[in-house]
């Protein structure tokens, strides 16, 4: 007996409800398990830092691939284990690239970052005086060492000795007084501690190249660090997106380090991304998207940033074979992975929770606020001509700089 066609009808709506008040429930299900919570995410800059952690033993980054909008078109993915539970992306080269990708990140919806640990690893150049090729760095300061005003090599004043001046200072002694807010990032100094204690558990890598090229370090007493083995070390990150070489800029950029936060801050290792990272990582702080008392700046050496006794300082940079490059890229992997299995390890006594910090973390302006003062800025410097308030430092950023001149 063949139904009617009202009857079918009246079956097919039925069906279709049915059916329907299951989508929502599967969508759910389906987006639940779709977002994604690590412990851990590195944060690499470009593709051969990001290859070392490919094919490895402890962890399978590629387990999971995840595009998202907003990244490098070099880099589109962010790669994660089966679990979640350790993540990574690369961001591309210099402070825009950084800063735009970890961005898209912070805002993606298909990660819940609020308790993520975030390893910033990366190679970077070194300062002799501190560290040498194939060291490992950890930072509790970067410093936007680049945001000056610059004078041409050719028409430095003869009482300066480089041709950078803190932003709306008139030398290269005075706290800059024309302050942006991503000139400095200081980080838990706490955390920054357990991560070296678990990073010199590594064997680090070494090459014969970097053993006889450091050697010639050994000429100055001032390079003793430079011409010794490759270590774990606590120092600081100097950010510019110009790559520099040779005494008079490594010089300005270190003494620049030491100004700005107060004398607190050494500068050991140069590159190109940190405090785009930091800043992109504060504003997702501001709205508790991420924790940034969570984060750790790893950098390790590839390259000296200046020339040793006798060495030009084009020669530094262009033609000699340093033999860091590979060490500095393998002590990424031998260095991080000890810092994740530390980690993932104390996760639930220790680091669920997080790591409280008894030192200042932030910016400049201490836009994330706490019960810690900022210990480096205008606020506390001694003798700084800057009036001791955000609130006027924020109305000297509106004056223009004539006015400026003409009413100080």
């Amino acid at each position: 007996m063949r139904a009617s066609s009202s009857s079918l009808l009246a079956v097919s709506v039925l069906l279709f409800a049915a059916s329907s008040s299951l989508v929502p429930a599967k969508v759910q299900e389906r987006s639940l398990e779709y977002v994604v919570k690590p412990k851990v995410f590195i944060i690499d800059m470009f593709g051969p830092e990001g290859d070392v952690w490919y094919g490895i033993p402890e962890f399978d980054l590629l387990a999971i691939n995840i595009t998202v909008p907003g990244f490098s078109p070099l880099y589109t993915d962010a790669h994660c284990t089966a679990n979640g539970d350790i993540c990574q992306l690369i961001t591309g080269e210099s402070e825009i690239n950084a800063a735009t990708t970890i961005a898209s990140l912070v805002r993606y919806p298909r990660f819940d970052l609020t308790t993520t640990y975030f390893l910033i690893a990366g190679i970077a150049g070194v300062n002799p005086e501190h560290a040498t090729l194939g060291s490992v760095a950890f930072a509790r300061y970067a410093v936007q060492v680049a945001l000056q005003y610059e004078f041409s090599q050719f028409e430095i004043p003869t009482n300066y000795t480089s041709g950078y001046i803190p932003q709306g200072s008139l030398s290269p002694q005075e706290y800059p007084q024309s302050i942006y807010g991503t000139e400095v990032f200081e980080f838990n100094q706490n955390l920054q501690k357990m991560a070296v204690g678990f990073a010199r558990k590594a064997a680090l890598n070494d090459s014969s190249d970097a053993v006889i090229y450091r050697a010639n370090y050994a000429a100055s007493s001032a390079y003793a660090a430079g011409a010794a083995a490759p270590s774990v070390v606590e120092c600081d990150v100097a950010t510019s997106d110009v790559y520099f070489s040779g005494n008079i800029l490594s010089t300005a950029f270190g003494n620049y380090t030491t100004l700005v936060t107060n004398g607190s801050g050494v500068y050991c290792m140069t590159a190109q991304e940190d405090n785009g990272t930091g800043e992109a990582l504060l504003r997702a702080a501001i709205q508790k998207l991420v924790d940034f008392s969570r984060i750790i700046l790893m950098r390790t050496a590839s390259d000296f940033d200046r020339p040793y006794p006798g060495e030009a300082a084009t020669t530094n940079l262009f033609f000699a074979n340093q033999g860091g490059f590979e060490p500095a890229l393998q002590n990424i992997y031998l260095a991080g992975r000890e810092v994740i299995a530390g980690i993932m390890d104390g996760w639930n006594s220790t680091f669920a929770a997080g790591v409280n910090a008894t030192n200042y973390v932030g910016d400049i302006f201490d836009t994330l606020g706490g019960d810690i003062a900022p210990d480096f800025g205008p606020y506390t410097f001694n003798n700084n001509p800057v009036v001791p308030t955000k609130r006027d430092v924020m109305r000297r950023r509106s004056i223009p700089m004539k006015m400026r001149r003409a009413t100080a």
